[in-house]
């Protein structure tokens, strides 16, 4: 399970609210079942619960919120000890500004499925996001040295965000550096760790980044706005212009590419 973009980059210092979109994918994964026209009243009771889980989600991410509450608890009522129910009920909570509540949907999924990775990665963002930095990483870290979990990189990616939020950014770059080592072409640990060289004046070193991984791996709008970035620090004209033509033509419908406009590069000045 990947779930490092449930975390905005950082802004200001201040993490963003819940977004629901990268976690949706998260739940799913773990809600989707085998149909069959033989199952019991209890396999279907849960594969009920699961369909509800995932309607809830979608609700929430429209902003329907009375409906999401509507499918949360036809899904507890088909199936409580579904930890998946209470953590995206927790979710619900959270974006009511319900913190106590969210809580303790937390802990009873957390009880339901003691020291299951995917569990104590979504309470470890959760905690992060109420800056509860240290309860947070902790849980995290239980997640990114579980020899079981299969993608450490991405709950590495996740401290190190956590820890950009509380300024702590030297252990933060450590963070990004172990989920680097542990997949080197994991691209959004690579946009994090250039995001924070820049955001430190190093400019250079920065789209040095960039320009390594790009060239082994896949980029990403993420990556490439950086080295826009990192060549307007510099004031490097072809350097804008390069990375720009790049992430307009790679990705022309992304945010990144919509936000420097339709015609040339503006001059860095």
């Amino acid at each position: 399970m990947k779930i490092a973009r449930s975390f905005a980059r950082p802004v200001g210092g201040v993490l963003p609210a819940v977004v629901l979109a990268a976690m949706l994918a998260a739940v799913l994964t773990g809600c989707v079942t085998t149909r069959s026209s033989h199952l019991s009243n209890g396999h279907a009771q849960a594969d009920a619960a699961a369909d509800n889980v995932q309607l809830a989600m979608a609700y929430m991410q429209e902003g329907n919120l009375a409906r999401a509450k509507e499918k949360l608890d036809r899904a507890l009522k088909e199936d409580p000890s579904n930890p998946n129910v209470h953590s995206v009920y927790a979710l619900f909570y959270e974006r009511i500004n319900d913190q106590k509540k969210a809580e303790g949907e937390f802990r009873e999924a957390l009880r339901l499925a003691p020291g299951d990775p995917a569990q104590l990665n979504f309470y470890g963002v959760y905690l992060c996001r109420q800056h509860r930095v240290d309860e947070g990483v902790t849980k995290m870290l239980q997640v990114a040295t579980n020899p079981l979990y299969r993608t450490p990189e991405a709950a590495y990616t996740n401290i190190g965000v956590c820890l950009r939020t509380a300024h702590r950014d030297d252990e933060a770059a450590s963070a990004f550096r172990r989920a680097l080592a542990a997949r080197p072409d994991f691209a959004e640990a690579a946009f994090q760790m250039a995001d924070l060289e820049l955001a430190h004046g190093r400019a250079l070193e920065a789209r040095e980044r960039v320009e390594k991984f790009i060239k082994q791996f896949n980029s990403t709008p993420d990556l490439l706005m950086v080295a826009v970035r990192a060549s307007r620090t510099l004031g490097d004209a072809q350097g804008i212009a390069r990375y720009t033509k790049i992430l307009r033509a790679d990705f022309p419908s992304s945010e990144q590419a919509r936000s420097l406009g339709a015609g040339p590069p503006a001059n860095p000045g």
